[in-house]
Order: structure tokens, then sequence, then C-alpha cells
């Protein structure tokens, strides 16, 4: 290894550890993504002819372009799909999508209670994303649950439930939808044969957790005052739910009909969408013009794009092409083969490894890395060596990667996206977590490797 490839290995890992460290430092995560971006590939363009053999000469800077080119490309499709998904749920939320979600929980018995939102919020992370889910089912447990003690236990098992639910679904998780759009898992293969094990990793730790609530909740007393001038009638709510839900559903239906890449599915329901609350809006204002009441427009689209959270964004852009940056210098190579070679091709160890990783550091740069690290062997290698099979569209090690980082994540407050606006929104503790949660949610990961091993076994 030259002493340059060293460089970008260790100025790569310094800003991996600054973001480790977010909450000790208050350096914005993003911050330290984007200077470990410019600054890997400064490095790189030192001395680019070593690592790419065309960037010789003049022709360098071009070359170097290319290349860089190439993993904006496809760090970009990741961030419009993101993008257009979190425009996409804030529209439904901002028009009361959700309340329906609320009367569905209500219920007098804490264990009932934590059943319901248990699955329900298993459920919505597979159609939404986690993060987002995470933040909805915490607004409506403030609703239902009024002992903080309680509701700290609801709080944990909604980190647990969200992360298990998006790690089955193509659209659930970021780490998913990074392996979906790079085509190395297809929609339909993760949730057949991904959703029983994510089911078990979730069940296993609620049926614990009920074990802790005993009796019948304690009513909470509702502040809320309805605006009678408030916005859309029921039925265009209703639209609006069923559009982005129902569109956000539709998205792996339309790539595996039109072969275009996800992005552009989910462009096309923002841009459904978005066409529909402008004629309702238009109606409304057209209607209400005398009253000059402009409140609705903070419920347009328009407005909503200007509240997305760019901190996100641009974290994952720089993580991306930093991660493109060892890619290049071929480093993420080097280190799947150590892996290999240290546990034979061990792929169950090899992603359970990097699923408890992902429980101390965050999961985007490691499924970011590991797609760097293994390649999605062609028809001819395939042939010539059966032992490549795992490494194929839908194979063992991807759907297993995308369970470990999905579901691993749990193991610690910090560990996942849900976890952290979790433990923001209900003012958690890490020591409180990690003493009472840890090893509930350790048990439902194993336990969830354990079924999908059965299912190799025994079904697929």
């Amino acid at each position: 290894m030259s002493t340059l490839t060293i460089c970008i290995v260790i100025l790569f890992c310094l800003g991996y550890f600054c973001i480790a460290i977010e909450s000790v430092t208050k350096i914005n995560k993003a911050a330290i993504a984007l200077l470990m971006f410019v600054g890997c590939w400064t490095l790189f363009m030192i001395d680019p002819a070593s690592y790419v053999a065309a960037a010789i000469g003049e022709m360098k800077a071009a070359v170097v372009s290319t290349v860089i080119e190439h993993h904006l490309g496809s760090t970009a499709t990741t961030l419009f799909f993101l993008m257009g998904a979190m425009t996409i749920v804030e529209l439904v939320d901002q028009n009361g999508g959700f309340n329906f979600v609320r009367d569905t929980m209500q219920t007098k018995s804490k264990r009932s209670l934590l059943w319901r939102i248990a699955f329900m919020t298993f459920l919505l992370s597979a159609i939404l994303d986690n993060l987002t889910t995470s933040i909805v089912m915490i607004m409506i447990l403030r609703k239902l649950v009024a002992d903080k003690k309680d509701r700290i236990i609801y709080a944990a098992l909604v980190i647990i439930a969200a992360n298990s639910g998006g790690a089955f679904s193509p659209i659930g998780d970021v780490t998913t939808i990074m392996l979906w759009n790079k085509g190395v898992i297809t929609a339909a293969g993760v949730i057949t044969e991904i959703f029983i094990p994510s089911l078990i990793s979730m069940v296993i730790p609620a049926y614990v957790l009920s074990l802790s609530l005993k009796g019948e909740l304690t009513p909470v007393q509702e502040t809320e005052v309805l605006e009678e001038s408030d916005s859309l009638s029921a039925t265009q709510r209703k639209a609006i739910f069923f559009l982005g839900v129902g569109g956000l559903i539709f998205v792996p239906i339309f790539k595996t009909i039109t072969h275009l890449p996800p992005f552009v599915g989910i462009l096309l329901v923002l841009g459904v969408l978005w066409t529909t609350t402008e004629i309702f809006y238009t109606r409304i204002h057209q209607e209400n013009e005398d009253t000059a009441d402009n409140r609705n427009t903070q419920k347009r689209v328009s407005k909503m794009l200007s509240r997305i959270d760019m901190d996100t964004i641009l974290f994952f852009l720089g993580i991306l092409m930093a991660v493109g940056c060892l890619e290049t210098i071929g480093v993420l190579t080097m280190l799947g083969e150590g892996l290999n070679e240290a546990f034979a091709g061990n792929y169950y160890v090899i992603n359970g490894i990097i699923g408890v990783l992902s429980s101390i550091v965050d999961n985007v740069p490691l499924v970011a890395g590991c797609m760097g690290m293994y390649q999605v062997p062609d028809a001819a290698a395939l042939a010539a060596n059966a032992t490549l099979q795992p490494y194929a569209v839908d194979g063992i090690f991807w759907q297993l990667l995308a369970y470990c980082a999905g579901v691993g994540g749990s193991m610690l407050i910090i560990g996942s996206a849900a976890g952290v606006v979790v433990m923001g929104l209900e003012k958690i503790t890490f020591g409180w977590y990690m003493k009472k949660i840890t090893w509930i949610a350790f048990v439902g990961y194993l336990a969830g490797i354990f079924t999908y091993w059965l299912e190799k076994a025994f079904l697929f």
C-alpha cells in the first residue's frame, strides 16, 4: 500500500471518527462528511495515475473528472430518491394523512397498545422510512401515553420495530435504498426472503418488553384546538394520503415495469401529488379570496421543498463520495479480500460483524463500503465459479447485508437514524437504552439471522 493511499485512508478514518463522536464535538456530521469527500479526492489528485492508468499527462484532469462524475451519478440516484420520498411523506403528514393511525391505536390496555405500536411501526416503516415512521409514532404515543416511564419503553420498541420493518423493504431504509439502487437486490427478493427474519427480530423484543407492562393506560389530557378554517376537506386529505402512500408502494412496481431507476418512480409520484395538491389549494384560494387567508400556502409542495433536511442530504453526498474515492484507489477491494480470508468466506459471520458495527457507527458508510468491497459477478463468472453465487443479484450476501445493516442499528440508541431522533424527542439516555434494551435487541437480531439460515436451508 502506497504512502498516498495510507494518507487517504487515515483522512477517511479521522473523519469517520469525528462523525461517530458528533455528540461530543457538537460539529454537524454533514460538515465532516463534506470535508472527507473533498479531502480524499484532493489527495487522490496528487498522483491519480497510480490508481487510474489512463490518467496520464494532459488527459489527467478529464479522466479524473469522468471517474468523479461516475460516482456522483450513482450517489445522485440515492439523493433524489430521498428528497422525493421526504417531500411526499411531509406533504401527507402536514395535511393530516396520518391521523387515522392515531385513531387505530386507541386502547386502554398497555400490552395491547404495545403490540399495536409494534406492528403499525413495522408496517409503516416498510412503506415510508424508519426515520419518518419514528417521528410519526412518537407524536402518536404522546397523545396516548401520559406516563413518561411507560412511554420510553414504547419509544424503545418504536426504534426496534422501525429498523426491522425498514430492513425487508426496498424503500424502508437508506441502506436498502442504496442496495436497491445499486441493483444488488430486487424488491421481490428482499421482501420475500427478509420479511420473516425481520418480523422475528421485532416480535421477540416486543414480547420481552411486554412483560414489563401491566394494567391500563392513564388517559392523556387533550390539548389540541381544531382550526375551523383549516385547509382541505376530509375527502381531499384521504386523496393525498392514498396518492402519497400508494405512490410509494407503486415505485417498486414502476421499476419492474419500466426498468428505470427507482428515483424516476419517486419523482413521478411527487409530480402527481404536487399537481393534485396545487389543484386543491388553487380552488381553496379562489373560494376564500376575500378572506386573504394564506395559511394553506404553507402546506404546498413548493414551501415544503424549502424545509427538506439538507443536513441529511449533504451528509449522504459527502460520505458516499468519500467511499467512492476509497473504491477507486482499491482499498475496499483489499478489505473485502481480507475479510474473506479471515473468516473463510463465511458471509453469515462477515455480515453479522457488519450489523454489530452498524450499531456503533453509521450504517450508510458501512453499506457503501461493502458495495465497493464486493462486486456482483457476471453470468460467465458464475458459470465458471459456483462459489460466487452468494454475491449474485439477490444472493445470500446482499440480502443478509440488508438485514444486518438495518436491524443491527437497534442495538445502541445512536446506531440508527430512528434511534437518534427518538433519543432527542423523548430525552432517552444512552446508558438507560444500553442497560435495558441493547441485550433485547441483540437477541432479536441473532434470532433473525438464524431464521434466515433456516429459510435458506429448507425453503429457498
